[in-house]
């Protein structure tokens, strides 16, 4: 532990949490504070004394405040090595002093782009002297301590109060935060605007396994806002795993893609094994575990709305990994707390985050593409069978597309009563999946309608369905062979309907 203590800081700021409570306990310990515009502005209002960062070098802010910390005072005080003497006689030479520490988080380009800024609104929330600033503190990471996550504070805090500075540990660890952070930083904003494409962002723990034991795993966040598992809060239950982590995902997909009625997803091996809405989360629960209730069984259970005590009950009766929700009330938590391996998980912003792409990975390289967020409207579906489907069958091919979306192709969704009941997929064709479907669905298909991700190559397909009953079919058309389909239907009485669009999902 190093004797020397932090005598300047310099703190600059975009998220102010916490910069009121560490600029008291600097004041206090008697470090000199160098600080810029708004975060300057705070720290005086609550009475802790600042020197604003221009007249500290004795250059005024310039061009809009893009130039203000870009002076040799500020990054000399920052690069200067402490043990080299030449370093030390040219600080003193030009008057300046070194700087200890270093409080700076960037710009919030990430947020801007999630809000749909425009291009003009982009590049203003490019940061430029924060990036700097960082960089040159965390290569003097041997001297100079350099914050950029709020949730960092305390350590420092801590290690400040007991010794007088950091340690060399805690600094080494903050060193290499930083550069992830600029990292990931670049990379967005190369991405945003280039054929470059980068993926970046800091970890949010790691696995004690990926698919299998003998696989080494890690969980990393993007920092996007938004309904995602980087942003959820665990209420209770064991660390979750790599494939809970997959799971967890595909139930959070499949439960966003309804906003208006209370929804239930059940996952099971990245497949949705159960999906269900009703006007109330306890019915739309009971719905989706009813659709195939063995396969639920360890499942992952996503729902849009609030948990309550008896829907907490209810679903304690039955084995599952992880309940994900918007809101666990006070009570439920009571109730999910019988079951302490149980994962439960609340993620407060519960919206489909924006500008984010799919990204999966092949042998020596990878491949990214805009995440399916395309939603049919009625002008988007064509009747293509002599016979109109009849408003509750039309209602359930609407859920049912919404459901097909996020099962693996080849994927057939039955449903009825806004309610999966046999779903076939991820099978290697198209028949399977409508048998493995009918299988699933039973005598509950007779007057039950269909999705299917993609055309139905011949019509075999739609003949296993109407003689297990169904009486509607939604589908996106395209095939070579969809005039035999149709004359199929119109033979055996199916209205169906073709979106011109595909959900395939590999």
């Amino acid at each position: 532990m190093t004797s020397i203590a932090i005598e300047r800081a310099l703190i600059s700021v975009s998220d102010k949490s916490g910069i009121v409570e560490i600029g008291k306990f600097l004041a206090d310990k008697g470090v000199e504070i160098l600080s810029t515009g708004g975060t300057a502005k705070i720290l005086k209002e609550n009475g802790i004394k600042t020197i604003e960062v221009s007249d500290y070098t004795g250059f005024p802010e310039m061009l809009d405040g893009r130039v203000k910390t870009l002076h040799p005072k500020i990054h000399g005080g920052l690069l200067s090595l402490r043990d080299n003497k030449e370093h030390q006689e040219t600080v003193a030479k030009h008057n300046i002093g070194n700087i200890d520490l270093v409080i700076v988080n960037l710009y919030p380009f990430a947020d801007v782009l999630a809000k749909g800024g425009t291009e003009a609104e982009l590049i203003e929330n490019i940061d430029i002297g924060g990036p700097s600033m960082l960089r040159s503190a965390a290569k003097n990471f041997q001297s100079v301590t350099v914050i950029t996550d709020p949730s960092d504070y305390q350590i420092v805090i801590d290690e400040i109060s007991e010794y007088g500075n950091t340690s060399i540990e805690t600094r080494k660890r903050l060193m290499g935060k930083v550069y992830a952070t600029t990292a990931s930083y670049d990379a967005m904003i190369a991405s945003q605007f280039s054929d470059f494409y980068a993926l970046g962002g800091p970890e949010v723990h790691s696995l004690r396994y990926g698919e299998n034991p003998h696989q080494s795993a890690a969980f990393f966040s993007l920092n996007t806002s938004g309904a995602s598992l980087p942003n959820a809060k665990k209420i209770q239950g064991k660390d979750l795993s790599y494939n809970n982590l997959l799971d967890a995902d595909a139930a959070l997909r499949g439960v966003l893609e309804f906003s208006q009625d209370a929804a239930c997803v059940i996952v099971k091996h990245l497949s949705p094994c159960g999906t269900a809405i009703s006007d109330n989360l306890f019915t739309a629960y009971t719905k989706a575990l009813a659709s195939d209730s063995t396969s639920a069984f360890g499942g992952v259970v996503a729902l849009n709305k609030e948990v309550t005590k008896e829907l907490a009950e209810k679903m304690n009766e039955h084995f599952l990994e992880i309940v994900i929700a918007p809101k666990i009330s006070e009570e439920a938590k009571i109730v999910f707390a019988h079951k302490p391996n149980l994962r439960v998980l609340e993620i407060e912003d519960f919206t489909f985050p924006k500008a984010q792409q799919d990204t999966r990975t092949v042998l020596g390289g990878f491949l990214v593409q805009d995440i399916d967020t395309k939603n049919l409207e009625e002008k988007d579906i064509t009747v293509v069978t002599k016979r109109q489907p009849t408003e509750e069958e039309l209602n359930n091919l609407w859920f049912a597309w919404k459901a097909v979306k996020n099962v693996k192709s080849n994927a057939i969704v039955i449903a009825k009563d806004g309610a999966t009941i046999g779903i076939g997929g991820g099978l290697t064709s198209r028949i399977d999946a409508s048998e493995l479907a009918v299988k699933k669905a039973g005598e509950r298909a007779i007057g039950a309608s269909c999705a299917s991700d993609a055309f139905f190559p011949f019509s075999d397909g739609p003949e296993t369905l109407a003689v297990a009953g169904i009486t509607s079919i939604i589908q996106p058309g395209g095939s070579r062979n969809d005039q035999d389909v149709i004359d199929k239907c119109d033979e055996l009485g199916i209205a169906m309907v073709f979106t011109g669009t595909r959900a395939f999902k590999h």
